[in-house]
């Protein structure tokens, strides 16, 4: 073992969210969501799957609790599924949606795990996706008041708050790219889905307050650093367009500084409807920012016009099995970008890990050397942060265990713990024997 130790109290989590495990899709009075629908759609999912049984975590949660407890795991942050605790988003209220997540948490602080519950992550009841969906004002108060009966329930134990899971995945990825659900392709609705994202989560932050004393409130983004491929005039343009409507569009307003003049000069006609007082709502204080990061964006654009173009830098660099470039130094720089530029009080990596066509070799473990050296280096980038002063508190590795990665299906293994997704049979890869060493330690330490 090294000496490369942690600050006391650091948490060592995993990440899941809750359509990508739980299943039950129709158990218990849990309504649709929009990804119920998406994947009911021919061609949406590369495996043609849906997010039943995925990994059956509504029913096997006490064994994922497990696989925390094996790798001495202090910090576990899961979603809340928003149809199974109001099927149609506004209306009469789950009781056994409740009952579920009290059962979750409270297995979890039996295990001395805290909760880290993120209040959206991505599963709109379908019903309020008729009506709009994101794109609707009203859906922002359906949220408010979801968010109301959700901390009004687990308040009482559950002390760390997320509003919202990456709503530039929300909006954009899904409403101007069309790659998620519900694969819209309209700029100005994605803008406008992007706004109303950041209204609710203003709302949000007063609520959970109200009714959880002590209460660590955030938000969760999505980071892309970016850098020009060349020194061109029009590389470096390109870079500073994509920090800005990839980084600042949501990053910005959160701090109280409100969208970036010049993405929103150059959104023109397609920015979003603001009324008066949403800048204000939107800057609500909060008391940490979840950090995703897996890799940069290396922006190219040889006829020095709009739109972002981003190389395939595989040729060049490492990457993962998903053909995602391995650049830790740019979780670095992202790190000390945000601590010198703002001034949020506490920091987590909410997000970071590798995916790999991981099988079960003879001996029925699984190895998987090349995502314990990604995650090696990416938290020895954070040790390093935190030696320059990032206030960093924690890291949670997507994912607990391998799962249901949105449009990929269960092609796309992030997990620490190999999941059999024909028996449910979960076993812990090396890396989250690896990992499990790493949390009891507090330390990075080296793998044999």
């Amino acid at each position: 073992m090294t000496d490369n130790r942690f600050p006391k109290g650091f948490i060592w989590g995993t990440a899941t969210a809750s359509f990508q495990i739980e299943g039950a899709t129709r158990e218990d009075g849990r309504g649709e969501s929009i990804w119920d629908r998406f994947c009911a759609t021919p061609g949406k999912i590369v495996t043609g799957e849906t997010g039943d049984p995925a990994c059956d975590s509504y029913h096997r949660y006490p064994e994922d609790i497990a696989l925390m407890k094996a790798m001495s795991l202090n910090g576990y942050r899961f979603s809340i599924a928003w149809p199974r605790v109001i099927p149609d988003g506004d209306g009469k209220v789950c009781q056994a949606g409740l009952d579920y997540y009290d059962r979750v948490v409270d297995a979890l602080l039996r295990e001395n795990i805290e909760p880290f519950v993120t209040l959206y992550h991505w599963d709109l009841p379908q019903a309020l996706q008729d009506r709009g969906g994101w794109g609707n004002r009203a859906t922002v108060d359906a949220y408010a008041r979801y968010v109301d009966i959700v901390v009004s329930r687990l308040g009482d134990r559950v002390k760390y708050w997320m509003t919202h899971n990456e709503p530039w995945c929300v909006s954009i990825l899904s409403h101007e790219l069309g790659e998620h659900a519900p694969g819209l392709k309209d700029r100005k609705l994605a803008l406008q889905v992007a706004h109303h994202l950041l209204v609710s989560h203003g709302l949000a932050v007063p609520i959970i307050r109200q009714h959880c004393k002590d209460a660590q409130v955030g938000i969760v983004l999505n980071f892309s650093p970016a850098y020009p491929a060349t020194d061109s005039l029009a590389d470096q343009i390109l870079t500073r367009q994509h920090h800005a409507r990839f980084n600042l569009w949501f990053l910005d307003p959160i701090a109280g500084r409100g969208y970036p003049q010049d993405a929103w000069e150059g959104y023109g006609a397609d920015v979003p409807s603001v009324q008066p007082d949403d800048m204000q709502i939107i800057a609500a204080p909060i008391d940490f920012l979840g950090v995703n990061f897996y890799s940069r964006a290396v922006c190219h654009d040889p006829a020095g016009g709009e739109g972002s173009r981003v190389l395939n830098v595989r040729s060049k660099t490492e990457a993962t099995d998903r053909d995602w470039e391995i650049y830790p130094q740019a979780l670095y720089d992202l790190l000390i970008w945000i601590h010198n530029g703002y001034n949020f009080r506490d920091i987590y990596i909410t997000e970071n890990g590798a995916s790999y066509n991981d099988v079960i070799s003879p001996d029925g473990k699984v190895h998987d050397p090349k995502r314990i050296d990604y995650l090696k280096r990416h938290l020895a980038i954070a040790l390093r942060a935190i030696e320059a002063g990032v206030p960093l508190r924690g890291y949670f590795c997507w994912s607990l265990m391998d799962n249901f990665e949105w449009a990929m299906g269960t092609s796309s293994r992030f997990g620490l713990a190999y999941t059999d997704f024909t028996t449910q049979k979960r076993i812990l890869k090396d890396s989250g024997l690896w990992f499990g060493e790493v949390a009891r330690a507090n330390a990075l330490i080296d793998h044999p």
